[in-house]
């Protein structure tokens, strides 16, 4: 199939990318030049495992390109993707200038040689398929240059689905490839079709599995389920509002085992097992971050006030997660007891390991809280150095390029982001480095028997 894709960020390229490797004919569109300059020599602009290799496979193969040119796309497509960002506004609101954007250009582009449809890959309120609906239209209502009555015979035919992603960052190329469910939100039997036609490898499992994401053991088929638009759009915001809903209950029960003398990954494992609650997401530490847990349920949550509907869960969730991130500061101060003119390094930026993506990354908080109480702070990343200096220059940070360096001199290491490069340190030699030798392991990764063993005073979360 001829397929268009608009939106060249993480989950478009992940989109364009996985499609053209299935044998569909994919076009990338995106208005950043510089981009898409990085693109043509197959260099993708942030990190995702496996990613620069399968653009640069779609490149030689000519399954994949890039351009500018939105309309010419457009044209020659049959399915066209919007995949564009929508931020949180300050009040929570999603920022859906890129969406209106994207619409009424599509609008503009289309013409009269055959039937479009228009995917909303992009996370959008609920009743945002009726509104895209709108927005195409007044694109097309802007170019057209016939009587109205003679134009609507001739008038390009277009309908609007919803297909919502639920990639997970350092591991999307596997989860488009081998996902839990494809959900489609369409009122046009023909439509739904056509999706499936286009997902059609991926359902049956037909196509041969990359090298960067092998198919995993007994996986024979994907469930495709269909719903009405507002269905559609309604499960992107409540699966991922449900999940961080998860988390903060593991932190705020985390909370109480330190007070009782439990230890929460105990406790998780136990209730873990039971098969109506599952082990996923129950991991207790300093909280969630991304670009995906926080916008959603903001976005829900605003919904539901348009509505006059109660969220009290929802609300419950942010303040958990924001109080959780306040902890380790806690246990520094109990073990360090005056933080001022300390040096506190922290073990990882990124929001979570193998992505650079610093968006709403729990680091931040707490580097800013260690700044204003006067410590000098330290930082590691195996990969979101760079993208932190670039886009936080407002905090004082002192970014070293390996764990040895980071550690020299520091009196307590913080464990952020749980890459398996500090799983494995040689901890005893690290510690040797150190001018006092704490350490608080913000995810639990470590073995405190091994750390004490070396000389630590370890601190985790819920032990």
């Amino acid at each position: 199939m001829n397929v268009c894709v608009i939106g060249a960020g993480y989950v478009g390229l992940v989109t364009s990318a996985s499609l053209a490797y299935l044998g569909h004919r994919v076009v990338a569109v995106d208005a950043d030049e510089r981009k898409l300059a990085m693109l043509q020599e197959g260099t993708i602009p942030f990190f995702e495992p496996g990613l620069d290799e399968l653009v640069r496979q779609g490149l030689e193969a000519r399954t994949l390109e890039v351009s500018a040119d939105l309309a010419a796309a457009v044209r020659r497509s049959e399915i066209v993707f919007i995949a564009v960002g929508t931020p949180s506004k300050p009040d929570g609101d999603p920022d859906m200038a890129q969406v209106i954007a994207a619409a009424r250009a599509i609008g503009g582009a289309l013409d009269g040689s055959g039937r479009r449809l228009i995917v909303n890959k992009s996370t959008v309120p609920v009743g945002s398929g009726n509104w895209v609906e709108m927005l195409v239209n007044q694109g097309l209502q802007a170019v057209q240059t016939v009587p109205a009555r003679s134009a609507r015979s001739e008038a390009p035919s277009f309908v609007v689905v919803s297909n919502p992603e639920f990639l997970r960052e350092g591991s999307a190329i596997a989860d488009t490839f081998y996902p839990d469910r494809i959900v489609v939100g369409a009122a046009d039997d023909e439509a739904v079709e056509t999706m499936k036609e286009l997902y059609r490898p991926i359902l049956t499992q037909s196509f041969n599995p990359p090298a960067c994401a092998p198919r995993p053991q007994g996986f024979d088929g994907v469930p495709f389920v269909v719903t009405d638009l507002a269905s559609a759009e309604m499960i992107k915001y409540s699966a991922n509002a449900f999940l961080a809903m998860k988390i903060s209950f593991a932190n705020e029960i985390a909370g109480l085992c330190e007070k009782v003398g439990a230890d929460i990954a105990q406790v998780a494992r136990g209730i873990g097992l039971d098969r109506r609650i599952g082990a996923s997401f129950l991991n207790a530490g300093v909280g969630w971050g991304g670009s995906c847990f926080g916008k959603d349920i903001k976005a829900l949550r605003q919904v539901a006030h348009e509505y006059s509907c109660p969220t009290s869960l929802l609300e419950a969730t942010i303040a958990v997660n924001d109080r959780q991130r306040m902890v380790v500061i806690t246990k520094l101060q109990e073990e360090l007891k005056i933080i001022k003119g300390r040096t506190v390094s922290l073990l990882g930026l990124s929001f979570k390991p193998d992505t650079d993506d610093l968006r709403d990354a729990p680091s931040l908080t707490i580097a800013a809280q260690l700044l204003k109480m006067g410590a000098e702070v330290k930082a590691y990343d195996p990969v979101a150095i760079d993208a932190c200096a670039r886009t936080h220059p407002e905090l004082d940070i002192v970014y070293c390029r390996s764990l040895q360096e980071v550690a020299a001199g520091s009196d307590a290491l913080v464990l952020v982001t749980e890459w398996e490069e500090f799983r494995h340190a040689d901890w005893q030699a690290i510690g040797a480095l150190m001018r006092r030798k704490v350490l608080i392991d913000g995810r639990n990764l470590l073995d405190k028997r091994a750390l004490t063993g070396s000389g630590f005073i370890y601190r985790g979360v819920g032990k």
